[in-house]
């Protein structure tokens, strides 16, 4: 295996340990403005640290100053948000597999958006991703209207996440660009946060901050140096895998036959149009 491929395995597997920490999280009786905040917090300092002994500088012209509002807004402030509040009002399993919706609603925007063509495999995506959602809220299980909205929600976010990303790293190093955005987020959250924390709680906000967030991000950077984008974000596919297998080991939450074909589904929509879009770089290489 390359050693691309396995950093990138590495830190989709962190990632999928943030709903497992929203979980444990919300035992301690935070918001998830509060857990968010503190992420961030935590994630700023040690990446302000990494910066550093990089020797990266933190000026920023200040016509940026406006997109990184905008990105620090629905980037961490409402995705973040909206991805621990779905995990507390359902399940870890549940909040993730809406997560991966994100890739459908990229290709709806590119085609509002950027008038990009709407061909056989994404209609085939999209109607996969359709049917694996109702699936996965059917069986006799269902969650809720409101986690259910909340859930799709979270997976625009996510989608919208990927779009100004592409907008930052044009002009600021990937680590800078997160860096910012962070700071951003953090600001809007302090009118939310309840800053009195069980001092139990401290050592799962470092956690979070450290592994879903900072390392992952760090690792999945240094991969993409190695491997392909298209290539490297079908294998970060395996994100809600881990999570569904930590969420059953750690608190026993089951996914039912028909959830596990709507799970199958769902990623396997978001594999789909990640393959697509591999074959026409290479075709445009």
């Amino acid at each position: 295996m390359k050693r691309g491929y396995l950093l990138v395995f590495l830190a989709a597997s962190t990632w999928g340990t943030l709903g497992i920490f929203a979980k444990y999280l919300d035992g301690f009786g935070l918001s998830p403005f509060t857990m968010v905040f503190y992420r961030v917090l935590f994630a700023i300092l040690l990446l302000g640290t990494y910066l550093r002994l990089r020797g990266i500088g933190f000026s920023l012209e200040r016509s940026r100053l406006k997109f990184y509002a905008l990105y620090g807004f629905f980037s961490i402030f409402l995705f973040y948000t909206l991805y621990f509040y779905t995990v507390t009002i359902s399940s870890v399993s549940f909040a993730v597999l809406l997560l991966y919706t994100a890739p459908i609603y990229s290709m709806i925007m590119g085609r509002l958006i950027f008038g990009e063509p709407l061909r056989g495999e994404k209609l085939i995506a999209l109607a996969m991703v359709i049917l694996g959602v109702l699936l996965v809220n059917g069986s006799g299980t269902e969650f809720s209207a409101k986690a259910l909205l909340f859930g799709l929600l979270t997976g625009f976010t996510y989608a919208l996440y990927g779009v100004l990303a592409k907008f930052a790293v044009r002009k600021e190093e990937p680590e800078k660009a997160l860096f910012y955005t962070l700071l951003f987020g953090l600001v809007f959250l302090l009118p939310f946060t309840d800053f009195d924390v069980p001092v139990g709680a401290i050592p799962y906000l470092f956690a979070l901050a450290l592994f879903p967030t900072f390392l992952g991000y760090i690792l999945y950077n240094h991969a993409l140096r190695e491997v392909e984008v298209s290539r490297a974000s079908i294998v970060a596919t395996i994100e809600p895998v881990v999570a569904i297998a930590l969420a059953f080991l750690l608190f026993g939450e089951r996914l039912s036959a028909e959830q596990l074909i709507g799970a199958a589904l769902i990623i396997g929509g978001s594999v789909l149009v990640h393959v697509k879009e591999g074959e026409k770089s290479g075709k445009a290489s």
